[in-house]
């Protein structure tokens, strides 16, 4: 296991640290581990699994370009311990490159994942999405209360300007699960892919903030688009960014939630999309 140590490394890096694997069939596997500062209310984070899955890749030395796409299935529940991580780009073209990408654990198969990475080049550009106006800063909103939260919401600064999580499930059902909030990791460390695709996945389930209810749910599969360069994330840095989420339909057990994030600028960083499964 991972143990914490502030005073070298921020508590995200020590999540996705990841080493070569020792088996000499197996050179360009990598080998990670939950970690008890991401942990969630049954096993770790999805974003941070998602993070290390990505990670994989981007350690390869066959990798080309900079992510564009991830898309994450979980296959089975997570266990805290070793995970074991397999990157193998199955198509290199001029400027894109494909990966399929797999976590193992004891028991076998836990999550899959397809990548996307591209070797990026000047274009017209436009954007269609808008950035809601006339915002408060991050500065003007309180952070959400973590006290009595699972350990990974403690490692976000999170701050709701509409549609945070209910301090009581009183079972009120609203009319919408529309969610906008400013994020950073807590404590702050500048942003990069994997960060951002773990950021992806920080929307809480929009049945909790729709029906404010508790129900059992899952995340089945996630998918973000990376729609920033790594030029444009360090001009973000560590600051705040705004989170947009909600959800578009709820149905037979399954329900959708969409989400955006966006640089304090307006610049659109990364779209997400994810399937959950809930239970009542």
């Amino acid at each position: 296991m991972i143990t914490s140590n502030s005073n070298c490394m921020h508590p995200f890096d020590e999540a996705i640290v990841l080493r070569v694997s020792e088996r000499q069939d197996a050179p360009r596997e990598f080998i990670g581990s939950t970690h008890p500062a991401y942990a969630n209310m049954v096993g770790p984070f999805g974003g941070t699994t998602a993070a290390q899955l990505l990670q994989s890749a981007m350690l390869h030395p066959e990798r080309l370009g900079e992510p564009v796409a991830l898309t994450v299935n979980f296959a089975a529940p997570v266990a805290d311990g070793e995970i074991r991580f397999v990157a193998r780009p199955v198509r290199t073209n001029r400027s894109t490159q494909h990966w399929i990408i797999e976590a193992h654990q004891t028991e076998g198969v836990v999550a899959t994942a397809t990548a996307v990475f591209a070797v990026r080049r000047e274009t017209w550009s436009d954007v269609e999405a808008v950035m809601p106006a006339n915002l408060p800063t991050a500065d003007a909103v309180p952070r959400m209360p973590v006290k009595g939260l699972p350990a990974f919401p403690q490692r976000y600064d999170m701050r709701f300007i509409e549609g945070a999580l209910p301090t009581a499930f009183d079972e009120q059902e609203q009319s919408h699960s529309r969610s906008t909030l400013w994020v950073r990791d807590e404590p702050e460390r500048a942003l990069d892919f994997a960060s951002l695709a773990a950021l992806s996945d920080t929307f809480f389930p929009r049945i909790y903030i729709r029906r404010r209810r508790r129900a059992m749910i899952g995340t089945v599969s996630l998918t973000t688009y990376f729609h920033a360069d790594s030029a444009l994330l360090t001009q973000v840095g560590s600051r705040h960014v705004l989170g947009v989420a909600k959800a578009l339909n709820y149905r037979h057990g399954y329900f959708d939630q969409t989400g955006e994030l966006w640089s304090p600028e307006g610049q659109l960083l990364a779209s997400t999309h994810q399937l959950v499964y809930f239970k009542d």
